[in-house]
């Protein structure tokens, strides 16, 4: 039994050192800590997300551009109620439109619409369709990304006159489009876009590319310029 009544003190967990023996000893709770490194953890993240959004906002802005295909035009390779990204830097010239590049842009008679179409014609080239088929400066273009089901129309048309910052678009689906042949050529003011990644359906996630470099037809503006000179 302890002298006097008195209850034996037990030794501190570190010996005889107390925290007031020193006051550089910090004295810390654990469940305060955990919450403010909690909060301040929270903070970091809300930084991160804000900066990440904005940095989204402005390739959206500038860059790139989501944009949902309606009808079906544009078969068999894109379909209706998909998803795609184009690159709206396009608009700037970077990089040059090219024939066989997918666009989207301002319908002509009403800009209040938009339009996915098949640059075909480039500035300064005569564009015409016999028996269906497509002819550029008289050569015939070679197009693997038609479907012949889609495509059954031997339509006979006269020639056409590509003038300059203009481009005649067509779409894939030719006996189920509205395009050149019937209301003329596209602005390149009018241009916005050009397709490059599907997004939607996940199962048809891709990238859209050229399918053909059109053989004895340049695709490129400025190289046909060249090959003029």
């Amino acid at each position: 039994m302890p002298l006097f009544g008195r209850k034996k003190r037990h030794a501190p967990a570190f010996g005889s050192v107390q925290s007031d023996d020193d006051r550089d000893i910090e004295v810390r709770s654990l469940r305060r800590e955990s919450r403010a490194h909690f909060w301040g953890e929270a903070r970091l993240l809300v930084r991160d997300l804000v900066f990440a959004l904005m940095i989204m906002s402005l390739v959206l802005v500038f860059v790139a551009q989501p944009v949902k295909v309606e009808g079906t035009s544009m078969l068999p390779r894109l379909h209706d109620g998909e998803r795609i990204f184009v690159n709206k830097l396009i608009y700037y010239g970077l990089p040059d439109l090219e024939r066989g590049d997918i666009v989207v842009f301002w319908f002509p008679d009403d800009p209040s619409k938009s339009y996915i179409k098949r640059v075909i014609g480039l500035p300064g080239e005569t564009v015409q369709m016999r028996a269906g088929r497509i002819f550029v400066n008289g050569k015939e273009l070679q197009e693997p990304y038609l479907d012949p089901s889609l495509n059954v129309t031997d339509d006979d048309r006269p020639p056409t006159y590509v003038k300059p910052h203009y481009y005649f678009v067509m779409g894939d689906n030719r006996d189920n489009s509205s395009d050149s042949r019937s209301w003329g050529l596209v602005p390149e003011k009018y241009i916005y876009g050009k397709a490059l990644f599907r997004y939607w359906p996940l199962s048809k996630a891709s990238v859209i590319r050229h399918e053909t470099e059109y053989p004895g037809v340049p695709n490129n503006h400025l190289k046909r310029l060249d090959e003029n000179e």
